[in-house]
């Protein structure tokens, strides 16, 4: 049966964050809980543009929470991720109430939003909290130099397309590209992070960066499965309301689903 979602919000120190919860129609508690980060360049995007990857992650066993999360240039570089990180630790906090009690947490995302959800892993590690079981990440965008293979594939270049603007309005200045919390694959420091799932496709742009940030990950120690598949997925394009999983998110199914499944509950450090 489908998952179903309801608009809701997050109350963020009196700030109000709107999301979109994803659920099965019948699921059994506790059930891993999933903070999901849309895609857009950081500039652009939605809740209605990642609703069939939620809705596929749902269908795979998880409670899904998307974040509608400030975009940039009105909001730079950390405001997006600072916004999620909080409601990353609100979550954990109330996981009872979202997916029963000792929920596992994850966090997903793709291409922007994958960015983000990189860096709070490690921020989650840098404060040791909270403690994250795994990340998700579908042809994260992490390299503001737009140096790779594929990306010149893509005709993409310091100026003139849309991953260099986004890189431009979101990072704000030059020196922002430096933070590893804004370009994790340049981070010196990627152990200690949760397992990854990291998902792309031959043709896309982001295909040569994702394989190096697992590959990275790998070489700290890092547990990675990753996976290229044949229809880079399609979810801007895809009404939300699409009545059956389209063919590029069926083939995720299994993959969320065995990852979800495989991760054991993360152990919470305590920093001394």
């Amino acid at each position: 049966m489908p998952a179903l979602w309801t608009e809701d919000r997050l109350d963020l120190n009196g700030t109000e964050l709107p999301i979109r919860v994803y659920r099965a129609a019948a699921s059994a508690r506790p059930t891993p809980l999933v903070l999901h980060l849309h895609g857009g360049t950081f500039t652009c995007g939605d809740l209605d543009c990642s609703a069939i990857i939620c809705r596929t992650m749902a269908e795979a066993g998880a409670v899904v929470v998307s974040v509608d999360y400030p975009l940039a240039p009105q909001h730079p570089f950390p405001a997006a991720l600072n916004v999620s990180f909080a409601a990353l630790a609100l979550l954990y906090r109330q996981r009872a109430r979202w997916a029963g009690r000792g929920a596992r947490l994850f966090v997903a995302g793709e291409e922007a939003g994958a960015n983000i959800a990189t860096a709070l892993t490690l921020m989650a590690r840098d404060q040791h909290s909270p403690p994250l079981t795994g990340q998700i990440l579908i042809s994260p965008m992490l390299d503001p130099c737009l140096a790779s293979g594929s990306i010149h594939a893509a005709e993409a270049g310091a100026m003139g397309c849309k991953w260099a603007d986004g890189w431009h309005f979101y990072l704000g200045s030059a020196d922002k590209a430096a933070h590893p919390y804004a370009a994790p694959l340049a981070s010196r420091r990627l152990g200690g992070v949760p397992p990854a799932l990291i998902i792309t496709a031959a043709d896309c742009p982001m295909h040569d960066e994702s394989l190096d940030y697992g590959k990275r990950l790998a070489a700290c120690g890092v547990s990675v499965e990753t996976h290229v598949v044949p229809e880079e997925p399609d979810a801007a394009d895809t009404p939300p309301d699409t009545a059956s999983l389209p063919p590029w998110a069926q083939s995720l199914l299994p993959l969320f689903t065995s990852f979800l499944a495989a991760q054991p509950a993360a152990v919470r450090t305590v920093q001394a």
